[in-house]
């Protein structure tokens, strides 16, 4: 909030300024030299077509979901860092209180809420449905842009967005002390944007949205842990950062953007864009105010329809994701990526702490009588203490978590797999999932669980963890035994292992939807991006 009042000092001071250097002969004859606009641009480009009208309204219907889902994913954790260990007191930017002094401070406690017409849905920890907005909402603007593009191009209008010239940076120097002096230049961007129109949106076009486009993959876990080498550099973190980044320009261009629409002649300049005509005329005006209706019911119906309907929202952005979703996935992440100088100093707590008497008193025992019970569709189910775990082959490995609000981590796990509790138990051939039960419950009352393809638990790095870093695993993170699945975002990484069940379906388990964030939250089963 500290920076709304200093921009306004900062802009204030650099009217005063640029209207002291206008005054000088220097600054005038620099002008009289640029105006503003490059002669090289004059006369090359053809009016603002029809199409190029539509895209933009279809840009800004878009970019409303987009923009509102993405600052609610923001505030689930409302931090953002430089590198893949999410260190309280090293975030570079936050909106949030600093981390207290609780050691049993979680991620979900640190997020934030929002007004319920500002974040999309609104509601505090609504990620789930705000993945669903945002990513779904994406494909939508991604398929509008390469149209853009390609319309761009075929007509020749890539001429009204990409400087020819050199001239174009002095223009633009120019233009901007016309503008900050409040003596502006003459407006004749129906043939040519003034140099510093064209570099805005330049950079908007063509750097701006493919980076908004490269930034979100960069923080899918599944490309991170693909991509190895890219990951080490442009990790999960800096791409989060950086995505940040990315909505700033386009809020501030945004402001500006209509601010000028408004102030340099609000009639003619929505002829352009909505009428593609040079007149002062009311049709543009008209339409514009159509437009303007149909974004805001879309506004305002957001929120409550999403509340009213979340399932039929997530089953519309699974039907838009889902297939691009697929092509990102990967099958089995590898060993050996991270080394001992990687663990990360600061690994968040998550999820509701079990509070029931049967865990406090194995808690208080130390987990003698813990007993993990393996059953359901195999030859052999068995009942396993811990004595009877670490005495199997153990297995260590440091990897990378990620956490759907947005946090990642890296630790040294030690446990034993998962393929050797199979070999042990025998799952039958009609086993075709692997339900592991909490002895905590959920936030909404109800043990939590999860279920995982059995062919995940062949995997070389899934296993039940009970050494965490070298010692044994927190209460906090999820003594005496937790699930590590390194394909699954952290959610489905379940904490203190109550028990373990072969199942041909999870339709009749819990809610049927594969897990308790599932059923509760609304998250989809497979959200790797």
């Amino acid at each position: 909030m500290w920076l709304l009042p200093i921009g306004f000092v900062v802009l204030i001071t650099a009217v005063a300024g640029a209207k002291g250097l206008r005054s000088t002969g220097v600054v005038q004859l620099f002008i009289q030299q640029y105006p503003g606009t490059s002669a090289a641009a004059i006369g090359e480009t053809a009016a603002l077509p029809m199409w190029a009208g539509a895209q933009h309204f279809l840009n800004l219907f878009l970019m409303i979901f987009i923009i509102r889902s993405g600052v609610q994913i923001l505030t689930d954790h409302p931090r953002l860092y430089w590198t893949r260990h999410s260190t309280p007191g090293r975030d570079w930017f936050r909106i949030q209180k600093p981390v207290p002094a609780d050691p049993l401070w979680t991620a979900k406690n640190d997020s934030i809420s929002l007004p319920g017409q500002v974040g999309l849905p609104g509601l505090r920890h609504s990620i789930g449905l705000a993945r669903w907005w945002h990513l779904g909402t994406n494909v939508l603007w991604l398929l509008n842009g390469i149209v853009f593009y390609v319309l761009l191009f075929a007509t020749g209008q890539w001429r009204h967005l990409v400087p020819t010239s050199w001239d174009v940076f002095p223009n633009a120097m120019s233009v901007l002390i016309q503008y900050l002096s409040l003596d502006w230049p003459p407006d004749g961007h129906w043939v040519a944007y003034n140099g510093l129109q064209l570099l805005a949106y330049f950079v908007t076009v063509f750097v701006a949205a493919p980076a908004a486009l490269i930034t979100g993959l960069g923080m899918s876990p599944a490309l991170s842990t693909r991509f190895r080498r890219i990951s080490k550099v442009f990790s999960i973190q800096t791409a989060r950062s950086l995505h940040f980044l990315v909505l700033i320009w386009f809020l501030v261009f945004i402001v500006l953007h209509v601010s000028m629409v408004v102030t340099t002649g609000v009639l003619r300049n929505v002829n352009h864009m909505y009428a593609s005509r040079d007149d002062n005329s009311w049709l543009g005006l008209m339409i514009f105010g159509v437009s303007m209706v149909v974004v805001t019911v879309g506004w305002v119906a957001a929120t409550p329809v999403t509340l009213r309907h979340p399932r039929i929202v997530q089953r519309a952005g699974f039907a838009l994701i889902g297939p691009v979703q697929r092509l990102f996935e990967h099958l089995d992440a590898k060993p050996g990526e991270y080394t001992e100088a990687d663990i990360s100093p600061y690994f968040w707590h998550n999820g509701r702490y079990p509070d029931s008497d049967e865990y406090r008193a194995l808690l208080d025992g130390n987990f003698v009588d813990y007993r993990l019970r393996v059953n359901g569709l195999v030859d052999n189910p068995q009942d396993f203490d811990l004595e009877q775990l670490r005495a199997l082959p153990a297995q260590e490995q440091i990897t990378q978590h990620f956490c759907i609000q947005g946090w990642s981590g890296v630790a040294r796990w030690g446990g034993v797999s998962m393929q050797t509790i199979m070999d042990q138990v025998h799952p039958r051939p009609e086993a075709k999932w692997v339900v592991f039960y909490s002895l905590g419950d959920g936030p909404d009352g109800g043990i939590y669980y999860d279920t995982h393809p059995i062919d995940q638990m062949g995997y070389h790095l899934t296993m039940l963890a009970y050494d965490m870093n070298g010692a044994p695993v927190s209460f906090g993170h999820g003594a005496p035994l937790r699930l590590r699945n390194e394909t699954q975002l952290g959610f489905k990484q379940v904490k203190w292992v109550k028990g373990v069940e072969f199942v041909a379906d999870y339709a009749e388990v819990g809610g049927g939807f594969g897990g308790y964030n599932e059923d509760h939250e609304f998250f989809g089963y497979r959200q790797s991006l």
